[in-house]
């Protein structure tokens, strides 16, 4: 099994980049499918053509077979199913992106064996098929092997290209312990090995819930799209009610009006531009996210993000990157800087937790390349003595707890110098974790443990800000390390010493004052605030409770992932508010468009506002079904890329919207309208 970019359609072109011929050949089909009329009674506007089309074919037959000429019917009714056809279309297409993802996700789901491990003494194991794993058993991956399931790992460290589920090509280190420890079903080893307990049963892997999530087969309407549909069915019945007035009016006037005429009016008027394209606007918003690695399990989320007025985010593993990092090493009065870090890097060659990598990790950005050298002794850390260290012909280097290296070398706490002790109050005073460094029985130095807060962090948060945005960090530490990386990433206010009841009880408070809440985290204790929150955004590199309680999983763990979300929410909703706005506007344009040709002949008065001199009623409401059919097309890459998003306030974007789109809106019709009747005129199509 080979790695899948899920953003490459069956390995030819990118879907971010565009829509494939076969995209768009699998969403032609699936439009015929769509005209199943049971599939769209949920969307009054476009059932309504459905009907007109239907009655309109009907009349062309009964036309055939009383052998008269079924031409103005037949057109009238090509073009509706056309109507119907083209606003099926925008939605296959929204949702063939989706689909061909999906297909390049289950295209990976080949027959994998998994080496199971039987004894954990002699680390002996056997090929067992991936679907025959059960949770809690421990598999063995090494270099070059797909990992089959999702888990954890308990032991090693190893390097894993995720490409299959992230889209990107670098590998990543996952290592057991941390916020690194999960890895995903379908991800492949590059180097090294790592031994996995199995978190997911068979058929509920990370990667079958992702195949689900962007195929959107359970995508409900959000309440935004149910609102908007109840608006355009009052809409369409409304101009059902004025259609059926001209029957008197023609009546009145002594105009013969054709029942075939009148229904294809009504087409013209209800608002099909908006029913057509509403629910490709949502589907193509969840596509959106999936382009930046965010994965949305609802339209519903979406749309949220694009109101949320308070981000929550965990600070371990979302605002830093979850383990203590050295930053580091200051060196005692008389005590030469390289020999400090050296001695800090001895001390930490046997130490395999993340902070003693760290330590390893900074000296050799600083120039030190030192390898273990043969025959040391490793002291471990312990409860009693609190160091750990190396011990290598007759030399010893220790490091842990400040106190308890003072103690082992018999320091009475006024004999330490001065800047030493500075030292060490600078950094518990900034949150930071300070641990003392010994060579030989000699205080060389300190060394400076911190939670390193993820670059652009804080340039994130600005943008947030101005976004209308407050951000909230909520973390387990105490208020005086709370406070120093809450500034150091620049988040708007902190919870500390927070539990998963105060995340929740906090969440609550700010949605009981009507605001919408979006939480960010990756662990387990974050997972009853993430299924309460609006919008909950789990990190895929998380604990797997927290992916399943969040509506949303960020692939790149990445906590500022959630500007690109709030974006493409606002977008959306951009999106839609833009296009109902010309919906409406095209409407009332066709009215005062037709109305006027229809009537004039009968009513000489009405010749003032019949501003396009259209050249028939035939040609006019012809025209007009032509013109509503072809807009729902060249609108559809508008409502597939969506209006782009600029962070103004909501009268500006009001006053923007109704100035281009709603004026647009009046004006295309009626140059639309005329351009179509002077071809059908010359055509002699009506």
């Amino acid at each position: 099994m080979t790695s899948i970019d899920i953003h490459a359609d069956e390995g030819r072109r990118p879907l971010a980049g565009g829509l494939s011929g076969a995209v768009l050949l699998r969403a032609a089909k699936d439009a015929f499918l769509k005209l199943d009329p049971r599939k769209l009674t949920g969307n009054p506007v476009i059932f309504a053509t459905w009907i007109v089309a239907l009655l309109s074919t009907v009349s062309a037959g009964a036309a055939v077979a009383a052998h008269q000429a079924p031409g103005f019917a037949l057109q009238i009714a090509v073009w509706l199913w056309a109507t119907v056809l083209f606003a099926n279309l925008a939605e296959s297409v929204a949702e063939g992106r989706g689909k061909a993802a999906a297909d390049s996700l289950r295209a990976t789901r080949v027959t994998t064996k998994a080496k199971l491990i039987i004894d954990p003494n002699t680390g002996t194991w056997i090929p067992t098929p991936a679907h025959k794993l059960g949770v809690g058993e421990i598999i063995l991956v090494e270099a070059g092997d797909v990992i089959a399931t999702d888990g954890e790992i308990v032991e090693g460290m190893a390097s894993v290209n995720e490409a299959a589920i992230t889209g990107e090509s670098a590998p990543v280190i996952r290592e057991s312990g941390g916020d690194r420890s999960a890895v995903t079903g379908g991800t492949t080893v590059v180097s090294d090995w790592i031994k996995v307990r199995v978190t997911a049963e068979a058929g509920s892997t990370f990667l079958d819930r992702m195949i689900a999530m962007v195929e959107g087969a359970d995508r409900r309407k959000t309440p935004n799209e149910i609102a908007l549909a109840v608006l355009l069915a009052g809409l369409t019945l409304i101009f059902l009610i004025a259609v059926v007035t001209l029957l008197g009016l023609g009546k009145f006037s002594g105009v013969a009006l054709d029942p075939l005429v009148l229904g294809a009016l009504f087409i013209t008027l209800i608002p099909t531009t908006i029913g057509g394209l509403l629910s490709a606007v949502g589907i193509a918003g969840m596509d959106r996210l999936l382009k930046v690695n965010v994965l949305a399990t609802s339209g519903r989320a979406v749309e949220a993000a694009g109101d949320v007025d308070t981000l929550l985010l965990d600070k371990t593993g979302t605002i830093t990157f979850g383990n203590r990092m050295a930053t580091e090493v200051i060196p005692a009065p008389g005590v030469r800087p390289d020999a400090a870090m050296k001695a800090a890097l001895m001390a930490s060659l046997a130490d395999e937790t993340p902070e003693g990598r760290s330590i390893v990790e900074l000296a050799r950005n600083a120039g030190l390349t030192v390898e273990p050298p043969e025959g040391a002794t490793s002291i471990p850390f312990s409860a009693q003595t609190r160091q750990s260290g190396l011990d290598h012909g007759g030399r010893r280097w220790r490091k842990g707890a400040v106190d308890a290296v003072y103690r082992s070398l018999s320091l009475e706490p006024k004999s330490v110098p001065a800047e030493l002790t500075a030292a060490v109050d600078r950094i518990a005073r900034s949150g930071g974790t300070p641990l003392a460094v010994s060579e030989d029985g000699v205080l060389v130095g300190v060394i400076h443990l911190k939670d390193v807060v993820k670059p652009g962090v804080k340039e994130r948060f600005a943008d947030l800000r101005r976004m209308g945005l407050r951000t909230v960090m909520i973390t387990g530490d105490n208020p005086v390390t709370a406070a120093a990386i809450a500034s150091e990433a620049g988040v708007d206010d902190f919870l500390a010493e927070a539990t998963p009841e105060d995340k929740l009880r906090l969440i609550r408070e700010e949605q009981g004052k009507g605001r919408l809440v979006a939480m960010c985290g990756d662990g387990a204790n974050d997972a009853p605030a993430l299924a309460q929150a609006d919008v909950g955004v789990a990190m895929q590199t998380g604990a797997q409770a927290a992916r399943e309680a969040g509506n949303m999983v960020d692939l790149d763990s990445d906590p500022t992932k959630v500007i690109e979300i709030v974006e493409v929410g606002k977008q959306m909703l951009i999106t839609r508010g833009a296009l109902t706005t010309f919906s409406i506007a095209n409407d009332v344009a066709k009215y005062f468009a037709i109305i006027p040709a229809m009537f004039v002949v009968s009513l000489p008065a009405l010749s003032a506002l019949n501003v396009m001199k259209l050249h028939s009623p035939q040609s006019a409401i012809l025209s007009a079904v032509i013109f509503n059919a072809l807009v729902i097309v060249a609108l559809i890459p508008l409502a597939l890329k969506g209006v782009k998003y600029r962070a103004v306030g909501a009268g500006k974007l009001l006053s923007r919207n109704l100035t281009l789109y709603g004026l647009g809106g009046l004006v295309a019709p009626f140059i639309g309208i005329k351009l179509i009747d002077l071809v059908v005129s010359a055509l002699g199509l009506a």
